[in-house]
C-alpha cells in the first residue's frame, strides 16, 4: 500500500504551491515527482487530495483533486494557558501530546514563580504542526505568545474558566466532574501554573475575575503532566459519541 503523505498548507484551497519548508521535504526528502498524490491539511477543518503538478528547485506546485471536509471529534473549544517549564523540552513534549489528543488554543503564561521568561513560539508551533500531521488532526491549535498572568485573566473570554492549583486552604472542585456536567459545546479555558505553582495572590485574582478553583485529581503533577491531563479531561468530556 502506497504511503499517504500529508502537508500543512494554510489557505490550501486558494494556493497552488507548498510552503517553503514543506516543499523542501516533498522534493529533497520524499523526492516527489509530478503526478504523485499528496494530501494537504489547512488546519481549519479540511483535507485536500491533490497531486504534484511541478517540482523545481525550492518550489513544489500542486493541483487540488478533491476537497475532504472533516468533522471535529470534540465539541466546543479547549484553551490551555500554562506557564512554561525551566526545561523547555518538557513543555514541548506536552504541546506535541496535547495536539495528538486534540485541543484548540495554547497560551504561555508569565507568572510570579515562573522560571522561564522567554520562549520560542516558532519552535513550539513547528512541533504542533508536526504532531497535527502525524495524528491526522484537521484543526491546528493556535499557539500564542508568552503573556503576563494579570493581562491574560483580565481579557474577556467566552464559556467557563478554571484555574488549577495546589492550595489546600482554597476549596476546589474536581475538573473532570465539573466538565461532565457542562453543556458539551461550551468553551473552556484552563490555567496551569509553573513548577512552583501559582502564587496565592494569583489564584485569588483569577477567582475574582470569574475563574473557578479546580483540582486535576489527587496526585501531585508536574507542570507538563498537569497541562496534558487538563487537555485530556477537556477532550474526553467533550468528545462526540
Amino acid at each position: 500500500m502506497k504511503e499517504v503523505r500529508y502537508f500543512y498548507v494554510p489557505w490550501a484551497a486558494s494556493e497552488t504551491e507548498l510552503p517553503a519548508d514543506e516543499a523542501q521535504h516533498a522534493l529533497r526528502v520524499l523526492r516527489l515527482q509530478p503526478g504523485d498524490e499528496i494530501f494537504l491539511m489547512d488546519g481549519e477543518g479540511s483535507f485536500y487530495r491533490a497531486e504534484v503538478s511541478m517540482g523545481s528547485g525550492k518550489h513544489c506546485l500542486y493541483t487540488i483533486l478533491e476537497t475532504l471536509p472533516q468533522e471535529k471529534t470534540w465539541h466546543g473549544r479547549i484553551h490551555l494557558a500554562i506557564a512554561p517549564t525551566k526545561m523547555m523540552e518538557r513543555i514541548e513534549w506536552m504541546a506535541e501530546k496535547a495536539t495528538e489528543v486534540g485541543f484548540d488554543e495554547l497560551t504561555f503564561l508569565q507568572c510570579k514563580f515562573s522560571e522561564r521568561k522567554n520562549i520560542r513560539i516558532d519552535r513550539v508551533d513547528k512541533i504542533v504542526v508536526s504532531a497535527m500531521k502525524q495524528s491526522r488532526k484537521a484543526w491546528k491549535p493556535a499557539v500564542h505568545e508568552l503573556t503576563a498572568f494579570k493581562a491574560f485573566i483580565e481579557q474577556p473570554r467566552e464559556g467557563r474558566k478554571f484555574i488549577a492549583h495546589c492550595y489546600d486552604e482554597v476549596p476546589k472542585a474536581d475538573l473532570f466532574s465539573t466538565l461532565r456536567q457542562m453543556d458539551a459545546v461550551e468553551e473552556v479555558t484552563i490555567l496551569v501554573g509553573p513548577e512552583g505553582d501559582f502564587s496565592i495572590d494569583e489564584v485569588t485574582l483569577a477567582m475574582a475575575h470569574g475563574y473557578e478553583s479546580i483540582s486535576l485529581g489527587s496526585s501531585r503533577l508536574r507542570t507538563e503532566t498537569a497541562g496534558l491531563m487538563a487537555v485530556a479531561m477537556g477532550h474526553l468530556s467533550k468528545r462526540k459519541s
